[in-house]
């Protein structure tokens, strides 16, 4: 769920206007995983901006305290939210770790790296949900360490029913500062698309996996 319409709307605004989401329902992206895609988001770009930064990093750690009210410590999910993650740990003055997708193959073979003890509340930051199996990936890891993972906030969420049946499983709250709803309606407000471009965006959102833009 977002955290609030005003919220959700300023932030698509944001993303829209630097372009760390681009929206091309006549020459769509093609995924890792091998879907057409109409839109593509890269949050790390926000962090080249610094006005764009602050008001990410405010905003996330504001419905941190609104939602679950301080934590012991703040998880970024490699390695998308590392950063943004350490801006709201920062903003919010508590410590930072963050979860790698997998533990390392030598060394001290982490996959949390950074202190946690066990019983520690954590929140974990996301800059971006999908089906969120990456991210409920780095939720298992910090409880499996003892760690009790009392929600998680992310920039935005594309809103597939799989990820809020996954986040549902795991009794996990997510909160986001925008989501794809929001962005469609934030896009065709400012002449970003069209009516016309917004039913081919919609019927993507339908059927990601089968859809096809011919």
């Amino acid at each position: 769920m977002i955290f609030d319409k005003n919220t959700a709307k300023k932030t698509a605004e944001l993303l829209l206007k630097i372009k760390a989401i681009k929206l091309q329902p006549e020459e769509p992206f093609t995924w890792a995983s091998g879907w057409n895609s109409p839109i593509y988001c890269d949050n790390r770009i926000t962090l080249s901006y610094v006005m764009i930064r602050n008001y990410i990093r405010e905003n996330l750690a504001k419905i941190i305290l609104e939602k679950h009210g301080q934590p012991d410590v703040i998880a970024g999910v490699a390695t998308g939210a590392i950063a943004i993650g350490v801006l709201v740990a920062q903003e919010l003055g508590i410590p930072f770790i963050y979860v790698r997708p997998e533990p390392k193959k030598h060394g001290r073979k982490n996959q949390i790296e950074g202190f946690l003890d066990s019983g520690q509340n954590v929140v974990v930051v996301e800059d971006l949900i999908s089906t969120g199996k990456s991210s409920l990936n780095a939720v298992k890891a910090l409880k499996d360490a003892g760690a009790r993972v009392i929600g998680m906030v992310a920039i935005f969420n594309y809103g597939f029913p799989v990820a809020e049946n996954n986040f549902k499983q795991e009794h996990l709250d997510l909160t986001t500062l925008s989501d794809y709803e929001h962005l469609i309606e934030q896009a065709l407000d400012t002449n970003f698309i069209s009516s016309k471009q917004v039913t081919t965006l919609k019927s993507w959102r339908e059927d990601p996996g089968e859809w096809n833009p011919s």
